[in-house]
C-alpha cells in the first residue's frame, strides 16, 4: 500500500499504516527485511521530492533485495537515512536521522532529531521523549511513520522561543553546560565503511577528537556531553563488542567550551604500523608514535590508563 502525503507531511485523523505483524518474535531477518522494504516505499511516497529522503548508503535498499532473492549471502548493511520535515505549525525544518536495525521492526528503531529551532537542552529532552514514544509502540509495529505524526503534535514544546531568549530576565541565570571528554579503546578498526561511519558521524555532530586506525584501535572524542553520548550510542549501537569506554574527563562550564577542547577538528590517525597491512594479527600501531602524539595534545596520562594500567582519574 502507498500513503501520498503533502510537503507538509500530514498524516491526517487516519495516522500512518502501522500494524503490520502482532507478537510475531520470532520473525526471521528476511521477514523484518521485506517490512523494512514496505516501509520505505511508504516514506518514499509521502516524501517524493529530491533530498526530502537521503539514504546514506544509495545501494542499501538494492542490496536487501539481492538478499531477499538469494543473490546475496552477506547480510545487507542496516537502512540508514534521513527525512527532512517542514513542519507547518509551528514554522520549523526538522532532520529526523534513523537507522534501522537488522531486525527492526522486532527489534529498536533508532532515532535523532535535529533542528537550528532547538537549543541544546530542548533538543535532549525532544530526543528522549520521541525515543520513549517508540519505546511505547509493540513489537513488530513499523515506526517512522508514527515518530513523524509525534513529531508533528508534539514538536513546538520544545521550539526555542527566540523572543524571550532576548530578554533580560531570561538570561539572568548563566545556563551550566557539562563538556565531555569520551576514550575510546577497541580491540582493533579496519573496516573502511566502519572507518567513514565513525568519521561522518564525528564530523556532523559537534564534536573533536580524532579515530585511531588499526590495532588497536582508538578512538578520542569531546564536546558537549550530549553530542558525546549520541557519538558513542550511534558507533557502538547495535554489535559492536570489541570496544569500551577506558576513561571520561567531564567539566561543567558556562562558555561555549571551545577554550576546553584539545583538538580542533575531528579527524582519521594515521601512524606507522608494524606488519603487514593485510595481516590483521600483525597489523600493530606504532605506539611510541601514540604517546608522543597524546604528548602534543596534553593528554600522555591517558595512555596508560588506555593500555590497562589503573588509574584513580578514571570515571567510567
Amino acid at each position: 500500500m502507498l500513503l501520498r502525503l503533502t510537503n507538509s507531511v500530514s498524516l491526517g485523523p487516519s495516522k500512518f499504516p502501522g500494524r503490520l505483524i502482532q507478537g510475531n518474535m520470532s520473525a526471521s531477518v528476511k521477514e523484518c527485511f521485506q517490512l523494512q522494504l514496505l516501509e520505505m516505499e511508504m516514506l518514499f511516497s509521502m516524501f517524493p521530492n529530491q533530498g526530502e529522503v537521503k539514504l546514506e548508503d544509495i545501494n542499501a535498499l538494492t542490496h536487501i533485495k539481492k538478499y531477499l532473492e538469494g543473490k546475496r549471502e552477506a547480510l545487507p548493511p542496516k537502512i540508514e537515512f534521513v527525512i527532512t520535515l517542514q513542519i507547518e505549525e509551528p514554522k520549523v525544518k526538522i532532520d529526523l536521522q534513523v537507522t534501522m536495525p537488522h531486525h527492526y521492526p522486532f527489534s529498536a528503531l533508532q532515532l535523532f532529531g535535529r533542528s537550528s529551532e532547538f537549543d541544546r537542552q530542548h533538543q535532549l529532552l525532544f530526543n528522549q521523549s520521541l525515543t520513549a514514544y517508540i519505546g511505547t509502540l509493540d513489537p513488530g509495529e513499523i515506526c517512522v511513520g508514527a515518530a513523524i505524526q509525534w513529531i508533528q503534535d508534539n514538536c513546538s514544546s520544545y521550539v526555542l522561543d527566540r523572543k524571550l531568549a532576548y530578554e533580560p530576565s531570561a538570561q539572568a541565570k548563566p545556563v551550566k553546560n557539562t563538556f565531555l571528554r569520551m576514550w575510546i579503546y577497541s580491540h582493533h578498526i579496519y573496516q573502511q565503511d566502519l572507518r567513514k561511519k565513525i568519521l561522518d558521524i564525528g564530523q556532523r555532530l559537534d564534536v573533536t577528537g580524532f579515530c585511531m586506525t588499526g590495532k588497536p584501535g582508538i578512538i578520542c572524542v569531546e564536546g558537549f556531553k550530549e553530542h558525546c553520548e549520541e557519538f558513542w550510542h550511534t558507533i557502538r549501537y547495535p554489535s559492536w563488542k570489541h570496544i569500551s569506554c577506558k576513561h571520561a574527563e567531564s567539566i561543567e562550564t558556562e562558555g561555549n567550551g571551545e577554550d576546553l577542547r584539545l583538538f580542533h577538528s575531528f579527524e582519521e590517525l594515521l601512524l606507522e604500523a608494524h606488519g603487514y597491512y593485510g595481516l590483521r594479527n600483525d597489523y600493530h600501531m606504532n605506539l611510541g608514535q601514540f604517546l608522543e602524539f597524546l604528548k602534543k595534545h596534553k593528554s600522555e596520562h591517558v595512555f596508560q590508563i588506555l593500555f590497562g594500567i589503573e588509574s584513580k582519574n578514571s570515571e567510567i
